[in-house]
């Protein structure tokens, strides 16, 4: 679903008023877009070369988007290649998978940390 829609809005509250926001019927013409916007991409996935979240550096003059996939099957490799870099989030115990919305708080939170010195 994307804004407008009543279930968005019950949940974010009005904050999709107050965040830009652009829809994409195929996320690596949205990776693409927003390389060619001056963003740099990283998608957010287990996968060959991925590099562990606490390892990456961020530098505050520049402008970073992340990609989160689909619960079972992630992000797409096309989209991966696309991307400046890809995202591991570290995992311990047998269970190597985390929901959406919990991925994207860890890496938005992680990225805030670096970014707010």
């Amino acid at each position: 679903a994307t804004p407008p829609n009543a279930e968005i809005h019950k949940t974010a509250l009005g904050a999709e008023d107050a965040v830009r926001w652009q829809y994409f019927e195929d996320t690596l013409e949205g990776a693409k877009a927003l390389k060619t916007s001056g963003y740099t991409v990283f998608s957010i996935e287990q996968a060959e070369n991925s590099v562990s979240l606490g390892k990456i550096e961020l530098d505050s003059e520049k402008k970073y988007a992340v990609i989160l996939g689909h619960e079972v099957h992630g992000v797409q490799q096309s989209v991966i290649d696309a991307s400046d870099g890809c995202i591991e989030i570290p995992q311990y115990g047998t269970k190597h998978s985390l929901n959406v919305s919990v991925a994207a708080g860890i890496v938005i939170w992680d990225f805030f940390q670096q970014l707010r010195k």
